[in-house]
Order: C-alpha cells, then sequence, then structure tokens
C-alpha cells in the first residue's frame, strides 16, 4: 500500500478536519472577546487575557516533537478533538459562577493548547496520508474549509448568541447555549473522524532515537544562527504591531454605546458584519493575493500588499471620529479592511516560507510562526489600556503610527526576484 489509503476518499475527511481545525481558533480568539465583551468586561481586562491566549501557538513548536514521537497523528487528532469538546462543555457549565472569569480562562487555556496540539498533528496527517500530487490539489479545499469554520464561528454564532441573548434576556445563558452545542459538535466529530479518518503506513509510532534530541537542537541551532536573523525577526515581528491592537478592539468598538465611542451595534448586527461579509473579504483579499505573487514574485508586490494591509487602517480612525449611523457604510469599511489585510497577509506567509527554506524548513517555519503569534499576544495584551486612555479615534491613529516600524524594515529585506513567482511549464 502507498503512504495513501487509497479506499478513503479525501473529501470524507478534509473538509471536516480543517473545519475542526479553524472554529477552536476562532473560539478562543474572537468569541471569547465578544464574549466577555456581553459579559460586562472592560475593554483593558478582554484584550490582557485573551491575549495571553495566543501563547499556546507561539510556543507550539515546543511540543511538536512529541506529536512525531508519540502515538500516531490520527490518535492524536482524534483525542484532541474530545479534549477541545470536554473544553467547550467546562466554559459552558462554569459560566454561572460568581468566579466565571476566572474559571472560563482556565478552560479557554486548555481549549488553546488542546487546539495548537491538533493543529500539529493535522498538518503532519494531511501530508502522510496524501499523495504530493493531492496534497496540492486539496491545499485550497483545506483552506476554504478554514474559512468556512471563521465564517461560521465569527458569523453565525456570534449572531445566534445575540438572538438568544434577545429571546432569553440573559448573556450568560445564552453564550452556554453556543458553547454546550459546540462542545457536542466537537464529541460527534471526534467518533466521525475515528472511523473516517485513513490509516496511511507512514502514520507510525516512531521508535525513540538515540539521536532524537541532537536533531532536536540542531533544529533551533540552525534556525537562530540564520543571515540576518534579527532583520527577518524584526519584521515578523512588526509586520502586524497595529493590526494585532486593533483586532482585540473592533468587536468593543462595534459593541460599545455610541455615547461611549462605540458604534452602537447589536452581537447579532456584529456577527453579520464582522464575522461573515468581513471574513468572505478576508478570503477573497488573501486569493487575489497567492494569485498576483505566482504571477510576479514575492519581492514585486512586497509594497503593494503591505500599504494594502496598513492603509486601511485608515478607514477606523473616520468611523471611529464620525459614527455613521448607516450599517450599509460600516459594512463597506470593514470589507475595504479585511480585503486589504486578507491580499497583504499573503505576502507574510510567503515571506516566512522563504526565511524557513533548508534542510529544517517545516520546524523553521513552525518556529516562523511562533514568532508570528508571539507579535500579536504581545501587543494585543496592551491595547485595551491603550483604547481606555486614548479613546478609540486617538487609538486608531496609534494603530496607524505602528504600522511605521514594518515600512521601514521592509526596504532592509533582500527576497529573490523569482520567489513565489510560478515557473513557466
Amino acid at each position: 500500500m502507498s503512504v495513501a489509503d487509497k479506499s478513503v476518499n479525501p473529501w470524507r475527511w478534509i473538509p471536516t478536519l480543517y473545519f475542526g481545525q479553524g472554529l477552536p481558533y476562532v473560539a478562543v480568539m474572537m468569541l471569547s472577546v465578544v464574549m466577555y465583551k456581553n459579559l460586562g468586561l472592560s475593554n483593558t481586562d478582554i484584550a490582557y487575557y485573551t491575549s495571553w491566549l495566543y501563547l499556546p501557538w507561539v510556543i507550539k513548536p515546543l511540543w511538536s516533537p512529541l506529536v512525531d514521537l508519540v502515538r500516531t497523528k490520527r490518535a492524536w487528532i482524534v483525542a484532541m478533538q474530545l479534549v477541545v469538546g470536554a473544553a467547550f462543555a467546562c466554559v459552558a457549565l462554569t459560566l454561572p459562577a460568581s468566579q466565571f472569569v476566572r474559571y472560563t480562562l482556565a478552560f479557554f487555556w486548555l481549549l488553546a493548547f488542546a487546539s495548537a496540539t491538533h493543529d500539529i498533528a493535522a498538518d503532519g496527517f494531511y501530508m502522510l496520508a496524501l499523495e504530493q500530487q493531492k496534497q496540492a490539489a486539496f491545499v485550497g479545499i483545506r483552506s476554504t474549509f478554514y474559512r468556512c469554520a471563521m465564517i461560521f464561528g465569527q458569523g453565525a454564532l456570534v449572531w445566534f448568541a445575540g438572538r438568544m441573548t434577545t429571546h432569553l434576556g440573559d448573556a450568560k445563558t445564552a453564550w452556554q447555549w453556543v458553547f454546550f452545542a459546540l462542545a457536542l459538535g466537537f464529541v460527534g466529530l471526534a467518533f466521525a473522524h475515528h472511523f473516517s479518518l485513513p490509516r496511511p503506513n507512514a502514520d507510525a509510532t516512531r521508535a525513540r532515537s538515540t539521536d532524537f534530541f541532537a536533531e532536536f537542537i540542531e533544529t533551533f541551532r540552525s534556525f537562530f544562527t540564520k543571515p540576518k536573523l534579527l532583520l527577518a525577526l524584526g519584521f515578523m515581528l512588526t509586520y502586524r504591531l497595529g493590526e494585532a491592537q486593533a483586532l482585540k478592539l473592533i468587536a468593543p468598538f462595534m459593541l460599545d454605546a455610541r455615547d461611549k465611542g462605540g458604534l452602537g451595534f447589536s452581537t447579532e448586527q456584529f456577527g453579520f458584519i464582522y464575522g461573515t461579509i468581513g471574513v468572505l473579504a478576508l478570503s477573497i483579499g488573501g486569493i487575489a493575493g497567492g494569485l498576483v505573487i505566482s504571477r510576479n514574485g514575492l519581492r514585486a508586490w512586497l509594497w503593494p500588499m503591505i500599504l494594502a494591509v496598513h492603509l486601511p487602517n485608515l478607514l477606523f480612525v473616520a468611523l471611529a471620529f464620525t459614527q455613521p449611523n448607516s450599517p450599509w457604510l460600516v459594512t463597506l469599511a470593514i470589507a475595504l479592511e479585511q480585503f486589504g489585510y486578507g491580499f497583504g497577509f499573503a505576502a507574510y506567509l510567503l515571506f516566512m516560507i522563504w526565511f524557513a527554506d533548508g534542510p529544517h524548513k517545516t520546524a523553521h517555519y513552525a518556529l516562523c510562526t511562533g514568532f508570528m503569534a508571539l507579535g500579536m499576544m504581545l501587543p494585543g495584551m496592551v491595547s485595551g489600556r491603550i483604547q481606555e486612555a486614548l479613546g478609540y479615534p486617538q487609538f486608531f491613529i496609534w494603530v496607524c503610527v505602528c504600522t511605521l516600524p514594518s515600512m521601514a524594515l521592509l526596504h532592509f529585506l533582500n527576497i529573490p526576484a523569482d520567489f513565489g513567482r510560478k515557473k513557466e511549464a
């Protein structure tokens, strides 16, 4: 039998695997923010506490070798989906408690660690269960269903929470319904994958090698001795410096009352505008970014793409100063900002792939994604305090100022002109 189990059609498991990979991340990064806002936490507390939840994605390269050495990736996927389901249930069960913030954050931490571990196993399993030709054929499918998870989480589930809050008159009960539904869904997903995931020969428990720890150390040594490492890390950490802060405050900004400087939207409206229209625009931007890079190469598009990420932040400055009443005007601004972010983020991903290239490129790319998560975590932690000190208009001006360091570093990058360009047949 080949690397792949040909008796199992990839359509039976790739869509559900990557939909299941996206949902916990959305729950940790966005649903937690909206939920805590609905339950009355301050912007400072929301940004600080939920930014800490990025940590598992920052440090996941440290335990990724365990997923290779202990059990199979298939077993890790099923086990982590059960843990995710249990964590969702525990969030729901602890919401009525008087110390609900402490308890729910603890279970969001468990959810984040399980989700980060699931990411490692799922991406590894994808490469083991499919031949190279099929890996390329299905890469768009996995990305599409990951985006579908974002739309479902940020759109449908947020809308449902808002509608249930209106119907029940109690936000905690409404969010309990959301997290219980997610818990049941993930338990069902784990059982479905137990039967539907293929069993490739390549996905076998590896014997512990006496050279493993030497290889592990060499992986880190070779990464941290790369040429122009500090320049590359500086670029990775600052590319989303502004976006990392804005992202934590977009939901509070849209949900806060107008007399508090917000736009005064309901939770249902936020779910539709940002979670549905915004994510669709983000996805279209990402597809467009990948297409133009494949045509002309990364270096040709670096400046247009970094401007596409950063300049639309000025739209939030305009929204904060004018507080328009028109939902359609706000929807248009969100769509433009998200399209620009998706378009420009393609350059960031390709830059990390370029920098990680070499004998240990898989592990080095994981390290790059860890620094990417760190670049989101640290600025996000202080963003709420900055916003409450400055107010929304001045805060979004500050976000625009924070985009300047990455543009300054861009001048010093020396990326080959043909990198990312599709080779002629």
